[in-house]
């Protein structure tokens, strides 16, 4: 790892959840995650993971077709679920969603298929790649800004991975 990435393999499908719920606890009001990888690659059920560590208790599926789901979580958190698969012209779809707006919000702002939203994403966005290697293998990297350093420097020290 260097100083602003980690890289995790995870060997099944629930370690990959369990990745997103140790994460969960480390992120901050107004964080977004930018999450990209192929199709089947472990985007959603990291996020699923995560959610359920937030305190949503609502099945957590992929946006796909409505763009934006919005999960309550405990304590008022509130996750954003956004989804740039299917879109044609994902920046300006995703702008007439409203989806810039939340990024200045104390919400987490959770995006799949991050890499279509070009220039929108705020600096500080915290990126994850996943990688589909076999099986239900996959190779996860956290990097970034400061966010992200300080969230993976932060994993690291409680165990990094599941």
């Amino acid at each position: 790892m260097n100083a602003q990435t980690l890289v995790i393999e995870t060997t099944s499908t629930e370690e990959t959840r369990e990745l997103g719920a140790r994460l969960a606890p480390l992120l901050t009001p107004g964080d977004v995650l930018a999450l990209v990888g192929d199709l089947g690659s472990g985007k959603t059920t990291f996020t699923q993971g995560l959610a359920r560590a937030l305190g949503v208790t609502s099945p957590v599926t992929s946006p796909t077709f409505v763009l934006i789901n919005r999960y309550r979580g405990a304590g008022g958190i509130s996750l954003h679920h956004a989804d740039c698969y299917r879109l044609n012209h994902a920046r300006a779809e995703m702008l007439d969603a409203g989806l810039a707006d939340l990024f200045s919000g104390d919400d987490i702002v959770l995006v799949e298929w991050a890499d279509r939203l070009a220039g929108l994403l705020p600096e500080d966005a915290i990126w994850i790649a996943f990688t589909y290697l076999a099986d239900d293998r996959r190779r996860i990297a956290i990097s970034g800004g400061r966010r992200a350093a300080a969230v993976a420097g932060e994993l690291t020290a409680r165990g990094g991975a599941p």
